[in-house]
């Protein structure tokens, strides 16, 4: 018997590292990779607020992710499609999300080694938490386009 849905989901987050948002504004929709790290569900990644995926998410906060590694056969692509809503963290939340996200990414804390471009980077970005409202998980190796719907609020 396999796990239940929801710990093979949270599994698979555990597992990979980028996620490739997509968001919509006036000059269209746009996609964005970005590194991510997870508490249950939610999904905390960093971004400065002019990037275009930011402004976006600022006036509509609607998204939508996807979640996968690069495949080149049909029958063992895996991966995750959200879609859900996009908000700052608030600043009061943010050194936690940090530890969060640092101990995903040590290069984030800081230190001897880590290149000061990428301190200056840090200085101007902005942390964001996608909340998802549907996630389905796609699993060919259990059948092409096999896809199994999970409500983040399932405690299965």
């Amino acid at each position: 018997m396999s796990a239940p849905l929801r710990s093979r989901v949270l599994a698979f987050l555990g597992e990979h590292h980028v996620m490739t948002l997509a968001s919509a504004g006036s000059e269209g929709p746009w996609a964005a990779a970005v590194f991510y790290a997870h508490e249950d569900f939610r999904l905390y990644f960093l971004s400065a607020p002019t990037t275009r995926h930011a402004q976006h998410l600022a006036a509509d906060p609607r998204a939508a992710a996807t979640i996968q590694r690069d495949y080149d056969d049909w029958p063992g692509i895996r991966g995750l499609q959200l879609s859900g809503t996009v908000r700052e963290v608030a600043r009061e939340d943010e050194a936690r999300v940090r530890a969060l996200y640092q101990q995903r990414y040590p290069l984030i804390g800081g230190g001897a080694g880590v290149p000061r471009k990428l301190l200056e980077a840090l200085d101007r970005i902005r942390w964001y938490e996608l909340v998802p409202e549907d996630i389905h998980l796609i699993d060919n190796t259990l059948g092409f386009a096999h896809r199994e719907h999970l409500s983040p609020s399932c405690r299965d």
